[in-house]
């Protein structure tokens, strides 16, 4: 009975392995490469799928998720300075590509990095060490174009070229520190002389502007005075009809005498002044006016017999 019972449960034992083994389940975003015999089947994408048990086998596993490779390149720009470029390439395999991809290239990756060498130190060699800076979206639309044309026949997508990293010989990173200080510094010293000269010219302008506001001021004063004068010369001459202009104007340059004396005493941050102030001296001051006066006249008759 138990004879009977063995040879069932060994078909039935073999039959559930045949079942695990034709049965596939391909995770989402992967493929598998089915081979018979060492021969190219199929492709079988996420999901259930079947194979032939012990015939064909699983070969390999592709992964379709967008991957990323990075890679670091030292070359030399067009002004000979070598400079270290990280580059950061995103690809995936295609998924109606899968068999291009597998079968096409040994090693995907090494072979990904050789291209992007190669165009890499095609591109940086044309520009100087500023514009590499300058233009690193533009050689990296350059390496992603070249890259994709030569990787799409094996079946794979580039999707970005990255350049991450610019890193020239820490040398030249010295030299070009110095060099944007000095410039740094050239800017601050011509922006500082230039203040300097704006400074200069407002004070002389405020100079001008106030010379000539005090001119102003001293033309207009000595105007008020010569009319103060003239109407202290009339208002006598109403009431003295006998005085003549002279003995009026020497009165009143008396007067002014006296008066600038006074304000002269009442200023107390005027320091000691020396001048002679006697009742000879007063005489002799007269006298200098009178004679002033006379010597006046006088040049006027003269003046006038001349013209008759």
């Amino acid at each position: 009975m138990e004879e009977d019972l063995i040879l069932p449960l060994i078909i039935g034992v073999f039959v559930l392995v045949l079942i695990i083994k034709a049965v596939l389940m391909v995770k989402e975003q992967t493929a598998y490469v089915i081979e018979r015999f060492g021969k190219f089947i199929k492709i079988s994408h996420s999901g259930l799928s079947f194979i032939v048990p012990f015939i064909d086998r699983k070969a390999a596993v592709v992964n379709l998720r967008v991957q990323q490779l990075d890679v670091s390149i030292e070359t030399k720009t067009l002004d000979d300075v070598f400079v270290n470029l990280q580059v950061s390439v995103q690809y995936h395999v295609g998924r109606d590509m899968v068999k291009e991809a597998y079968y096409s290239l040994d090693n995907p990756k090494n072979q990904i990095a050789s291209y992007i060498f190669d165009d890499v130190r095609a591109e940086v060699p044309k520009l100087e060490l500023d514009d590499v800076f300058a233009k690193k979206d533009d050689i990296a639309v350059a390496v992603q174009r070249n890259l994709a044309s030569s990787m799409e026949k094996y079946g794979y997508t580039i999707v970005k070229a990255l350049i991450t990293d610019i890193d020239p010989d820490h040398k030249v990173k010295e030299s070009m520190n110095r060099i944007n200080a000095a410039k740094r510094e050239k800017e601050a010293a011509l922006e500082e002389a230039e203040a300097g000269k704006i400074r200069i010219v407002k004070e002389a302008e405020a100079e001008a502007e106030a010379k000539r506001l005090s001119g102003e001021g001293i033309a207009q004063q000595r105007l008020e005075i010569v009319r103060g004068f003239k109407e202290s010369v009339e208002d006598f001459k109403k009431s003295l009809n006998n005085v003549t202009h002279e003995e009026i104007m020497q009165f009143v340059l008396m007067t002014q005498y006296f008066d600038t004396i006074k304000d002269i005493g009442a200023n107390s941050k005027n320091s000691s002044i020396l001048m002679p102030h006697s009742p000879g001296g007063m005489r002799d001051f007269q006298d200098q006016i009178i004679k002033g006066t006379y010597v006046g006249n006088q040049l006027d008759e003269d003046i006038n017999s001349d013209n008759d």
